[in-house]
């Protein structure tokens, strides 16, 4: 064989400009870029120092042949000419994949078939000897690649992608793969920062990924140093005795970086279920000494290395997959640009997301960014040099004013002299005052965040008095007042719940976006309520039982006050509280009209009405609805106010209930969903089409001289007309709607009905 061969690197896709550095490097010699790959001539020695070294390539292919392709003949000949009993045993095994279409060929798997029977056909014996097939761990990895006519054949010298190093057993739900990972870390400037003692510190590291490349780069480990098996162990153009003396150089470099002083490398992460997966990885790359992961929110992050010491922050923050997400994850980087403004001054910073409006949220500015790809997904690498003068804020400084600044900045972080220590007349020494804490501006609202942030502020006041006099401490405080910010916003006491509303489909999704975003910067700020109580939403128009599925699975519940009584609301789990605000005057009707009365609660969700129902002197209710979910929450807000007695919760399609029910009742409240096909009921229920039997079953069981409230958020409803000939009805709409859903006379309509 030849002393020099053709080599073909590959990399995901937007690394081919690091990995040609990386590769040239090592040895690689008339290197060029391709799509995902490069290209060029190198010694068997560089080949294995490339399979050894290289951080950021996924294979190292050795070309074996190029030839003309017309056809799938043209294939299988060019493919049995090579000489294959050079590189693999009559019994052994083979992997073959394919990649590329043309000359005849559409079906990658044909392709591959076609090289397979003729490596088989090369190396059959007469005695029937001839190799298998093994996808998982073969002795020859072989690939072929079709570009434009011509079939390029290589050997993988890999074997599995040179990116599984294989410290990480254990993983998260988003991991980067670990050579995408070293390429941020190169981006980022960290093999200066190391080469110079600087300190690493990632504040959402998950399982530690950026932990561990960045380790072994700064202790010159080799990151497929313990892999054991590669593509060319069986491969009979091995020189174990070049790979012994490459892999042994390999281990005393690693074995000197190990030796010195560990840089300070640390990585927090919130969730606890991750803390010991990364411990386990960081162990089994054998970098315990250099790596410490604790449990801590973003919110409260800041490194702590020796006095004085500077190094990078490094982090992957979520980018939000599903519909929604993006608007919740705001305050998450808005909280990791304060905490880089306070607790890093001077460092570097490198943020690697998939979503950049979010990373234009931190309120600090990037200096440079790059464009990478995680899989199929467009990434921004956001590159900040933490300095008093990258803060976005709502003043505009004189380029004096920011020089100034840093000669100030530089001045505090310089250690300072020895002080002549004083005492005091007991001659005791006097502590030196603690230093004030840094105050740190906050990002400056757009034009349109102030403008919302001044609308909330408005109706916050205009309603002050009301709720200050009704002792209320669930209400709206906006809803969709202004039509380009187009959401719901509740407080429960100093919980804030917003519901964004899906956009028309005629506004430009990035500009919702981007209201939304300017929305959820103003509300903390407008509202004086701290990020962490902020739960946002997407309402989007439902169908059937839509509404009542489960969004996320806390189980927190807030205990609330309404009228006298104590309810429990979930803010994060459904898409609805368990307690309908623009209800309240209704319940509150109904507690006054209870007392000593016979109470049934029809679709009665958590049974809010029935509580009220029972705080004013109820003989007894009954709440009935088809939810198991839902009647266990009205079972707690019964306890909770020491209700549990005389007050019965049904399970059951209300509609089969009523006509199976004999009892009678003084006091009857329906609020009907607009639509459900639970696979519990029999049939599909509507409200529209099926409010008269629903009326006239509720009204065969209501006492003489009784009462019937009925109530449904459908927009389009209209109470049919036939009803008014059988019972006495009156529309109540405007006596329940309290002053904060007054801008909403829509929300929902309500009639009294009474027997004629």
């Amino acid at each position: 064989m030849s002393d020099r061969f053709e080599l073909f690197l590959t990399c995901p896709k937007g690394l081919e400009g690091l990995l040609i550095e990386e590769a040239v490097g090592l040895g690689l010699e008339e290197a060029r870029e391709h799509t995902s790959a490069v290209r060029g001539m190198a010694t068997m020695e560089t080949a294995y120092r490339l399979c050894l070294w290289s951080r950021l390539a996924n294979r190292v292919l050795l070309v074996l042949k190029r030839f003309p392709m017309k056809d799938a003949e043209d294939l299988y000949h060019g493919v049995l000419d090579i000489d294959w009993q050079d590189h693999m045993l009559n019994d052994g095994t083979l992997a073959v994949e394919f990649s590329g279409h043309g000359s005849g060929i559409d079906n990658t798997h044909f392709g591959a078939l076609k090289v397979k029977d003729a490596i088989v056909d090369k190396l059959r014996t007469p005695q029937g000897d001839r190799p298998s097939i093994d996808k998982l761990n073969p002795d020859l990895r072989i690939h072929l690649r079709l570009d434009r006519g011509e079939a390029i054949l290589s050997l993988d010298l890999s074997g599995h992608s040179l990116h599984q190093r294989g410290y990480r057993l254990q993983q998260g739900a988003a991991p980067l793969k670990e050579n995408l990972a070293a390429a941020i870390l190169i981006r980022s400037g960290w093999p200066r920062i190391a080469a110079e003692g600087g300190a690493l510190a990632d504040p959402m590291c998950g399982v530690g990924t950026f932990l561990v490349e960045a380790a072994m780069i700064a202790a010159d480990i080799a990151p497929n140093l313990r892999r054991e098996q590669w593509g060319f162990t069986a491969w009979l153009g091995h020189v174990p005795a070049l790979w012994k003396k490459l892999h042994e150089e390999a281990s005393e470099r690693a074995a000197a970086g190990l030796a010195k002083p560990p840089l300070w490398i640390r990585g927090y992460e919130a969730d606890p279920r991750l803390i010991q997966p990364g411990r386990n990885n960081v162990e089994r790359a054998g970098l315990s000494e250099w790596i410490k992961i604790y449990q801590g929110e973003v919110a409260t992050f800041e490194p702590r290395p020796d006095q004085n010491q500077k190094g990078l922050v490094i982090c992957n923050p979520p980018y939000g997959e599903r519909l929604g997400d993006e608007a919740s994850l705001l305050y998450l980087y808005q909280n990791l640009g304060e905490r880089l403004r306070q607790a890093c001054l001077n460092w570097e910073a490198a943020v690697f997301t998939g979503a950049p409006d979010l990373g234009k949220r931190m309120g600090i500015r990037s200096h440079k960014q790059y464009s990478f790809w995680n899989g199929a997904l467009p990434c921004k690498l956001l590159l900040i040099k933490v300095l008093p003068d990258q803060f976005v804020t709502g003043e505009r400084r004189t380029p004096e004013q920011r020089q100034a600044e840093r000669e100030q900045a530089e001045y505090d972080q310089a250690p300072s002299e020895p002080q002549e220590r004083k005492y005091n007349k007991n001659g005791n020494p006097i502590k030196p005052a603690p230093a004030p804490a840094p105050v740190v501006e906050q990002p400056r609202l757009s034009e349109g965040g102030q403008m919302f942030a001044n609308r909330l502020q408005k109706n916050l006041k205009a309603l002050g008095k009301w709720v200050k006099r009704e002792g209320i401490d669930c209400y709206r405080v906006y809803d969709a007042d202004m039509p380009e910010y187009s959401m719901a916003i509740d407080l429960y006491q100093d919980w804030v719940h917003v519901q964004e509303y899906a956009a028309p489909k005629s506004i430009d999704p990035e500009k919702a976006s981007a209201r939304m975003f300017d929305a959820l910067a103003a509300i903390p700020q407008a509202l004086n309520i701290d990020k962490s109580r902020v739960v946002v939403k997407r309402r989007e128009r439902q169908s059937g039982t839509k509404q009542y599925e489960r969004q996320a699975a806390q189980g927190k519940f807030v205990e609330v006050n309404e009228g006298g009584v104590k309810l429990l609301v979930n803010l994060t789990d459904y898409l609805d509280t368990g307690l309908f605000l623009d209800h309240r005057p209704m319940r509150m009707r109904i507690q006054k009209e209870a007392a000593g009365k016979r109470f049934l609660n029809l679709f009665c969700y958590t049974a809010t009405a029935s509580v009220h129902a029972a705080k004013g002197g109820a003989r007894s209710t009954t709440s009935v609805d088809l939810s198991k979910t839902y009647l266990d929450w009205a079972r707690r807000n019964l306890s909770l106010n020491g209700f549990s007695d005389k007050n019965r919760l049904e399970q059951g399609d209300v509609m089969a209930w009523l006509e199976a029910s004999r009892d009678e009742y003084d006091l009857i409240f329906i609020d009907p969903p607009t639509f459900s096909n639970s696979k519990r009921m029999e049939g599909i229920f509507d409200v529209q089409r099926d409010q008269v039997q629903l009326i006239d079953l509720a009204m065969a069981r209501l006492a003489t001289g009784g009462v019937l409230y009925f109530s449904n958020n459908f927009r389009k409803f209209e109470l049919e007309a036939n009803l008014s000939e059988r019972y006495a009805i009156e529309e109540i709409t405007a006596q329940t709607l309290d002053p904060d859903f007054a801008r909403n006379a829509k929300i929902h309509r309500a009639w009294k009905i009474t027997a004629r």
